[in-house]
């Protein structure tokens, strides 16, 4: 299992439209070969409320990489997502538990 991670910092005053497209994005993902879960969590931190965090779980990196990123899904995911960004999140991906 890999988990996927991204510091999601949204633009200031657009968190409830960012949340409204996560919505409709999440379908995207979570139909995708390999895909096991999602989770949007946003920051508690006084002054950080415009900042989430995201985690995917996937059965394999390639999952992500060649299959998601390389589908049509993904493209519609984009359109929705990424112009929230500033900046755009460093995604990073992780193995099993190290410990």
């Amino acid at each position: 299992m890999i988990m996927e991670s991204a510091l999601l910092d949204v633009r200031p005053g657009q968190e409830e439209s960012f949340l409204a497209a996560f919505t409709q994005a999440r379908p995207l993902i979570a139909c995708q070969p390999g895909f096991r879960s999602v989770q949007l969590r946003r920051c508690v931190d006084p002054g950080r409320e415009s900042r989430f965090l995201l985690l995917v779980e996937w059965e394999t990196l390639e999952h992500h990489t060649e299959g998601f990123r390389r589908s049509a899904e993904y493209e519609r995911w984009r359109e929705l997502l990424h112009h929230f960004y500033d900046p755009f999140p460093l995604v990073e991906h992780f193995g099993e538990s190290a410990v």
